[in-house]
């Protein structure tokens, strides 16, 4: 840690106070597990499957005009936060560990961590969002496309883009009133907010509370949200007599069900191993890793992908790229012809 420790930044700062911040950390990543290498492979494979599959499903609602619906803005809106934030978190998760650079920068650092969380939050967010959408569907049909319009999701969805944006803006922001004068090893495979204000050498209270208030906000609130629409959901479908209104109602809401659980299972569960007990870091950062990186590769399959609505979209585009394709190549033989 010598020659980081000799790039100390020393910056004065407000209130008479200076803060030291160096000009490198250092990540740690995993701790002594053989190999390793195996997994960011695994990470690659991935992260190109999760830009394959979420870059299909954004073109496919793009360019198919009857999936211009307040429903598939919030799927496009998933997509697309899906796609940033594996974007945000794999490649230089690569290159830090796959390629042994496991040195950032200061401030890199502190951009890297606000990426990462904002895309985690406002994944968390837009699941609360779908969650609205089968709420309003199943328990007010008849008042569905009154309620649920374009304007309303867009402003929601804006809403939430710039909440998020100012809570993780902030978390990172409050950093720099962090003085690191002792270790500069991160525990973790990114620069984590907990982590990075733990290594702090004089009062951090400040980031304490703020990181409380981020974990409420992108793990707990969410979820208790949507378990209040679907109590809600359950007992509007317990007045329905028709079974067969009721099985198609759950099925509406079965891969709703399954991302969210994919997506807060695993991120409630490190996040309550490591305050009530000892969680080695090793496992921490697996969980982690696979929160941030699974809940994109399958969210597009499970929720979009297999739509009898969406499938008969690629379809119809694959079916006309042909008839365009054939068309132009009709016109060029009749050109060849003609000279």
């Amino acid at each position: 840690m010598t020659p980081v420790l000799n790039h100390f930044i020393i910056f004065a700062a407000m209130s008479n106070t200076t803060f030291v911040r160096p000009a490198k950390f250092y990540l740690s990543g995993f701790y002594n597990i053989p190999h390793v290498k195996y997994f960011y492979v695994f990470l690659c494979f991935v992260y190109i499957m999760t830009v394959l599959g979420n870059g299909l499903l954004l073109s496919v609602i793009y360019l198919v005009k009857t999936l211009h619906t307040p429903k598939y803005m919030i799927v496009f809106n998933l997509a697309l936060t899906d796609l940033c934030g594996s974007t945000a978190l794999i490649p230089k998760l690569l290159d830090t560990f796959l390629f042994d650079n496991r040195y950032i920068v200061y401030e890199a650092c502190l951009s890297y961590m606000f990426f990462v969380w904002l895309f985690l939050g406002v994944q968390s967010w837009t699941l609360v969002i779908m969650a609205y959408d089968r709420f309003i569907a199943i328990c007010f049909p008849l008042r569905y496309h009154s309620i649920v319009t374009k304007p309303a999701i867009a402003a929601m969805l804006l809403f939430m883009w710039v909440f998020i944006s100012c809570l993780t803006a902030c978390s990172a922001g409050l950093l720099n009133r962090i003085s690191f004068c002792g270790s500069l090893v991160i525990q973790s495979f990114f620069c984590d907010h907990g982590p990075m204000y733990r290594l702090a050498c004089n009062d951090n209270s400040l980031s304490y509370h703020i990181a409380n208030v981020v974990l409420i906000v992108i793990a707990c609130f969410p979820p208790l949200l949507i378990a209040l629409t679907y109590i809600c959901i359950a007992i509007a479908l317990s007045r329905i007599a028709s079974r067969e209104e009721q099985v198609r109602a759950v099925k509406t809401c079965i891969s709703h069900l399954i991302i969210v659980a994919i997506f807060f299972l695993p991120l409630l569960g490190t996040n309550i191993a490591a305050l009530t007990s000892y969680l080695h870091p090793n496992a921490r950062i697996i969980n982690s890793t696979l929160t941030n990186t699974i809940p994109p590769l399958f969210n597009p399959i499970i929720y979009s992908l297999k739509t009898e609505e969406v499938l008969n979209s690629i379809w119809k585009l694959c079916k006309n790229k042909r008839l365009s394709n054939i068309t132009f190549s009709k016109k060029v033989t009749s050109l060849s012809r003609l000279y």
